[in-house]
């Protein structure tokens, strides 16, 4: 980070940024390259594949993207996403993906100096997000070329990395690596404060439009650097990986408990666990939970690996995934289904308790479950991995965010519970000038996160720099 960023995060300012953006994952880094003057136009010669489309992008030529209407031009798209502006943006930038094809984004970028926004991109970790805490080497659940950003594909940096995908997916280290880069090479570095952590966003309404006041801290060496911003408006940013679920068990407080996948690769790597270890005890069902078994079978570590729902249940997410795509997590998915605790193993080392609730853990190292039928059962364990989920961070709000979600008198959740927004805008439909995009909106991949990051810029460009065409 500059040195003219460290002083007017610590200074007060006199003029409010019109934009700050809390969170620099994938959503946050796409909204800073087009508020940075990157403006998306149709290709004269470019012919989409979907007719609709096509005879819609044909209306305005030589409009850009940002000045159209999205509400019109997403209008009769469909496809894995439930907002039209991300099946809209997603649609120009890989025409027919979802058909097997690759033909090229029908867009190209034009750098306009005098269209850009100033803003900030404020983060706890590097440009990357959450990315940047997730094992290297652990494969994406996306095919590698939806993890990319505008005017930039994964494959065409990887083969400049001398990298490659993997089943036609890539590692969770590239492309951590790859949203770094992609900071740098679009030189949009001016704009992200890395170790910034947001504690209070607060906002008050004079006339004619509201005022919002960031504050927080930057993490130094030295220690903590406090700051306070003031903005025109907050875009909020910071995804779902900030506050791992908890299981709410006695115990789950013991410091051989943990939520996060990290915990095991620490604890392998200082010799804390060892295939001569008790086992390791992993909670859950979904993929975060196959990582770990993936994780702990590759350095042949013992594991008991125990859930809740039942393991043909159709809502679990490896009966949604394709084999052919997904084999390592469909292997798991065999593991989980074959090698149940009560049945000899052709795995060696590892024991599935399907239908299993956790009841308490000790401070011996064990953990007590109670199966279907009511038998309680004890386990002594070397390390717990509580895997079950992860809620957004929102605590740096009023009643952490929930006032905004659709249902307020529900905690706010990605999947059951997001932020109420504008679809063609991502404006809160509750507070003018507090935008979300990425998970917080509902939009929970990387793919289709680009779409709210495409409304929040033409709002704001609109609101900000010039008028409605």
């Amino acid at each position: 980070m500059s040195s003219s960023r460290k002083d007017h995060l610590g200074a007060s300012r006199s003029e409010p940024l019109p934009v700050i953006i809390v969170g620099n994952g994938p959503s946050g880094i796409c909204l800073s390259y087009l508020l940075s003057g990157y403006t998306p136009y149709v290709k004269p010669d470019a012919v989409h594949p979907h007719p609709l489309l096509q005879r819609k992008l044909t209306e305005a030529p030589g409009v850009s993207i940002l000045d159209q209407d999205l509400d019109h031009l997403s209008e009769g798209l469909e496809g894995r996403c439930q907002s039209p502006v991300a099946l809209l943006f997603d649609a120009l930038l890989r025409p027919d993906t979802d058909f097997g094809g690759n033909m090229e984004s029908v867009l190209t970028w034009k750098h306009q100096a005098e269209h850009a926004l100033p803003h900030l991109v404020l983060g706890r970790n590097l440009p990357g997000g959450a990315w940047h805490s997730i094992e290297g080497s652990m494969v994406t659940l996306s095919q590698g070329q939806w993890m990319g950003l505008p005017d930039l594909e994964v494959k065409d940096w990887l083969q400049k990395k001398r990298r490659g995908l993997r089943n036609s997916r890539a590692t969770a280290g590239d492309i951590a690596h790859y949203y770094r880069d992609y900071v740098v090479k679009k030189g949009l570095g001016h704009n992200f404060v890395s170790g910034a952590v947001v504690t209070a966003v607060e906002w008050r309404t004079p006339d004619p439009s509201p005022l919002f006041q960031v504050s927080g801290f930057l993490t130094r060496d030295q220690g903590r650097q406090p700051f306070s911003l003031w903005a025109r408006n907050v875009v909020l940013a910071t995804g779902t990986f900030d506050s791992p679920a908890r299981l709410g068990v006695p115990g789950e407080a013991l410091p051989f408990v943990h939520h996060e996948l990290s915990a095991l690769e620490a604890a392998t790597r200082v010799g804390a666990v060892t295939p001569a270890s008790d086992p390791v005890l992993i909670i859950g069902a979904g993929l975060s939970a196959a990582d770990a078994v993936l994780f702990a079978r590759h350095y042949n570590l013992p594991v008991i690996h125990a859930f809740r729902r039942a393991v043909d249940d159709p809502g679990l997410v490896f009966n949604q995934l394709p084999k052919m795509l997904y084999p390592e997590y469909h292997k798991v998915h065999q593991m989980m289904r074959e090698q149940s605790i009560l049945s000899p193993s052709p795995y060696e080392g590892y024991r599935s308790l399907p239908g299993h609730r956790l009841l308490l853990f000790k401070e011996d190292c064990q953990a007590v479950f109670q199966d279907l039928e009511g038998v309680e059962k004890v386990f002594g364990i070397s390390l717990v991995l509580v895997l079950i989920g992860s809620h957004p961070d929102l605590s740096f709000l009023p009643r952490a965010g929930a006032d905004f979600a659709v249902d307020p008198d529900q905690p706010l959740s990605a999947k059951r519970n997001p932020i109420d927004v504008d679809p063609f805008t991502y404006q809160s439909t509750r507070q003018e000038g507090l935008y979300a995009v990425g998970p917080l909106a509902g939009d929970n991949f990387v793919r289709f996160a680009q779409g709210g990051a495409l409304a929040v810029a033409g709002s704001l460009l609109r609101k900000e720099t010039r008028k409605p065409p």
